[in-house]
């Protein structure tokens, strides 16, 4: 996929395009020194990576002012959501424990111009963050039922959950079933037959039985 394939199957504007331009420009620098993504994956980037983190927005609550990305890594989807978030305004938040790639995540928001924009160089374990937020999201990060245990201590009672996940997605909802209540909706990857985007609310620790 080319960019500007990209830009149509994405339909952003012609600012956000050269914002997520940008981000490429530092990503190839950057990806040619570190191992940001799988080396395999980096001349098909434009589908699967911006592409697969672009399909996320249109599904994002359209009141949201806030979003906290867990596992930022190589920006996937956080610094996407960031350029395509800008004009409305969103309030991002990208958490990545790895000091080289904090650090990559912060001179590509630097080269896009982002003014949304926030990079904390943490474990998600330790985060405290001063205001709840509206969206919460990750990309190849963790099973399921980890995820929601991240999330939990961040979240507030409206915040939903939008997690990019592989194949054993039943798998995942199953065994996390097993600790925490959730409203669940699947919805189907653009990118990937066998993938699933998760949009996850009202989501609350499971009882413990009192036979258990």
């Amino acid at each position: 996929m080319t960019p500007e394939a990209f830009q149509t199957a994405a339909n952003v504007s012609r600012e956000t395009m050269d914002r997520l331009l940008a981000m490429d420009t530092v990503f190839l620098d950057w990806s040619s020194r570190h191992n940001l993504v799988a080396r395999s994956t980096i001349d098909d980037r434009w589908a699967r990576h911006y592409l697969d983190s672009a399909q996320i927005v249109p599904l994002l609550p359209e009141d949201m002012t806030t979003l906290v990305d867990l596992g930022s890594g190589a920006g996937f989807p956080g610094l996407v959501l960031a350029a395509m978030l800008a004009d409305r305004k969103v309030s991002v938040t990208l958490i990545e424990s790895i000091g080289k790639k904090a650090a990559f995540l912060r001179a590509a928001g630097d080269a896009m111009g982002l003014q949304n924009l926030t990079v904390i160089p943490a474990r998600i374990e330790s985060l405290k963050l001063q205001k709840k937020p509206d969206v919460i999201t990750a990309r190849a990060l963790a099973r399921l039922d980890k995820l929601l245990g991240y999330g939990v201590g961040l979240q507030k009672k409206t915040t939903k959950y939008y997690f990019l996940k592989g194949q054993d997605v039943e798998g995942e909802l199953t065994e996390a079933t097993k600790y925490w209540h959730m409203d669940v909706k699947r919805h189907q990857s653009r990118t990937n037959a066998d993938a699933t985007i998760l949009e996850i609310g009202n989501v609350a620790r499971a009882r413990k039985s009192s036979n258990g």
